[in-house]
């Protein structure tokens, strides 16, 4: 289990935040009310997507070497 309190807990949930927020981009309902706004609280909504979908190789790559060695080394 990962601890919320650990390094690689952090890393696995900003990881999972870049690609959750990525994927309401790409849905329409989700884009218009979650990421409307680009300040703010509601504005780390929009700039995780803005991530997630400029550095998606690099995303991408990250979540498997993660899911690698929380599966397999930790």
């Amino acid at each position: 289990m990962t601890n919320a309190y650990s390094l690689d807990g952090v890393l696995v949930f900003g990881l999972l935040f870049v690609c959750t927020c990525a994927y309401f981009r790409k849905v329409p309902r989700l884009k218009a009310w979650l990421l409307s706004e680009k300040r703010g609280v509601w504005g780390v909504f929009y700039k995780a997507a803005v991530i997630g979908t400029r550095l998606h190789a690099v995303v991408a790559i990250s979540c498997i070497v993660m899911a690698f060695y929380v599966l397999f080394i930790k």
